[in-house]
């Protein structure tokens, strides 16, 4: 089975979501929203997280997480694994509770940072659970707007410093930015083979970041996204033969897909990935 793929940077923007298994709840009491963001706030601490913005729903919840010194794999495993544990014994309950693996979305910070916060706080408003985002308790929108004391883990301070210099402006800005927000859009729609969130360039900045492991593993479309263009390979290495070769080493591309961009049969793609790899490469 093909698994997701992991980007770990130092200082990097993730958007990162947990669904329960077989969407079933992973909150049943306040008692367990409690304790998940107690566990939150330990596992901040220790891989040295910040939260940007966060919202518990039913069965799933959101984070806009920063990664100071990356380590994003072991932190979500703590947080997911150390929150099944507590969940299971609390219930009486065995196996699985969360919906596979984490899904985690690297984004771009400018522009994405505050529609981000936006989309994530406005969750329980378009799952109709309330009609203003501050009637929520189980969000990062009370903190962000001055209403309750934010934790240690949570600082909102990068978001609101878009909004103007003054905080109470920023505040009440930003308050008016995420009422706009209600029916629109959702910037999730602009993420790039389901990891990356940002501009050309910035996509462009990922390309090379090549995860451990066996690359056989990971899905096409995201093996495609750290590899470079077809165009890319043909600029680079001035002969086809070593260019489809090369693209389709990268895991990135089928054997179909390089002849039709080469305009060549798949046996001529075919016998230059073979020669090139006699030739020792």
């Amino acid at each position: 089975m093909n698994r997701p793929l992991r980007i770990e940077l130092d200082d990097a923007l993730y958007h990162v979501t947990a669904r329960g298994d077989r969407r079933d709840s992973i909150f049943r009491s306040d008692s367990d929203r409690l304790v998940w963001l107690s566990i939150l706030g330990e596992t901040c601490e220790r891989f040295n997280f910040v939260i940007r913005a966060y919202c518990q729903m039913t069965n799933h919840y959101h984070l806009l997480l920063e990664t100071l010194s990356g380590e994003l794999a072991r932190g979500m495993r703590q947080l997911n694994g150390n929150y099944s544990r507590y969940f299971n014994r609390t219930h009486g309950l065995v196996g699985h509770v969360f919906q596979g693996r984490y899904k985690a979305i690297l984004c771009q910070s400018e522009p994405y940072l505050q529609e981000l916060s936006r989309y994530i706080e406005l969750n329980p408003v378009r799952a109709r659970m309330v009609a203003l985002p501050f009637e929520w308790p189980w969000s990062s929108y009370r903190a962000t707007v001055g209403l309750v004391d934010s934790p240690p883990w949570h600082c909102a301070e990068p978001v609101l410093m878009r909004f103007g210099s003054r905080q109470s402006e920023a505040r009440q800005a930003y308050k008016e930015f995420v009422a706009a927000g209600v029916g629109g859009m959702s910037p999730l729609a602009q993420v790039s083979n389901e990891m990356v969130l940002g501009d050309q360039e910035f996509r462009a900045s990922v390309v090379g970041v090549v995860p451990a492991g066996n690359l056989q593993e990971i899905k096409r479309n995201q093996r495609r996204a750290i590899a470079r263009s077809l165009q890319e390979y043909f600029v680079v290495y001035r002969d086809p033969k070593e260019a489809m070769a090369r693209a389709y080493l990268s895991l990135g591309y089928s054997m179909p897909e390089i002849a039709r961009y080469a305009r060549v049969s798949v046996k001529t793609v075919s016998r230059a990935i073979a020669a090139f790899k006699l030739e020792g490469h």
